[in-house]
Parts: C-alpha cells; structure tokens; sequence
C-alpha cells in the first residue's frame, strides 16, 4: 500500500519520538494514523506500515488483532464495544450484548442495515465494578449500562446527525 506524503510525515512524526533502532515502537500510532484516516486497517495497510517500520508484516497483523480498537473492516459510524470478560459477564454484561443486539437487529460484530451502528463484544475495558459498560467509539466509557440506559443510548446514537 502506498501511503500520502502526509500519512508519511504523520509516521515519521511518530517514528522520531524513539531511538532509531527502536522505530518499530511506533506501530500502534501508524495503526491509529492509518485507522483515524481511513476508518479500518487493512491487510494492505498492515503490510505497509510493516515495511515502513522495518517489521514483519505478521507483527503488525499481531498488534492489530490483540486491541479491539483498531478495526479491520469498516465499522457503522457509532462503534460500540460490551465487555463480556467474565467478571462483566457476572454482572450481566453478555446479557447486555444480547439486549443491543436484539435492538438493533445484528449479530455480535454487527452493523446495522443503515450503516450507523456496529455491536462489538469486548475484552476488559478496566471497569468490572462499573458493568454492564460499553465503550463507545473507542472513546467515551459507560458504566452501569441498564437496559433502559442501553435503549435510551441507541435511540440518541439512531437520531443523531454529528
């Protein structure tokens, strides 16, 4: 994959921030550069960050698959990520999936017909006294997720235009 001049100088913004035998360090900020501009991270896009960095092209397959944030397909405009680890799946957090998925109609991995949502269940997102939670967007935590917080979430993320 070839990239812009401007992805190019993003990498090597990041790539500067380690000794130059360590720029490897940098592939998760390429993998979030290449994902905040495109939306997901492709095979392609793995194996040319990989050849930038100097790296095998599977050790970036690595990254990407261990973090939930990076997506490798396109995902719906809201992502929204349900751990269902086990000590969220004591406090109902697979019961949660099942409500939002039953909502919007998809199966875990999800997108909705529209193309607004996708349903994600999750590793540990670090809050299990807090569960249900969900995290959306890769960004904003929700905690104590009710299935009326739950519904009154998708029917916000349904109307919205932002």
């Amino acid at each position: 994959m070839t990239f812009s001049e401007a992805t190019l100088a993003l990498f090597a913004r990041e790539v500067a921030k380690y000794p130059s035998d360590q720029k490897q360090s940098a592939v998760m900020a390429c993998l979030a550069i290449v994902q905040h501009e495109q939306g997901y991270v492709s095979s392609e896009a793995e194996e040319g960050i990989a050849a930038y960095l100097g790296m095998a092209p599977i050790a970036v397959h690595e990254v990407t698959t261990f973090y939930n944030m990076y997506n490798q397909a396109p995902v719906g405009r809201f992502k929204l990520n349900i751990c269902t680890n086990l000590p969220c799946q004591l406090r109902d957090g697979e019961k949660a999936l099942r409500h939002v998925c039953s909502r919007l109609g998809v199966e875990p991995y999800g997108t909705t017909a529209d193309g607004r949502i996708t349903v994600q269940p999750s590793e540990c997102l670090g809050a299990c006294a807090d569960a249900p939670v969900m995290l959306v967007n890769d960004r904003e935590m929700l905690s104590f997720m009710s299935t009326e917080r739950m519904d009154e979430l998708l029917a916000m993320l349904k109307a919205s235009d932002a």
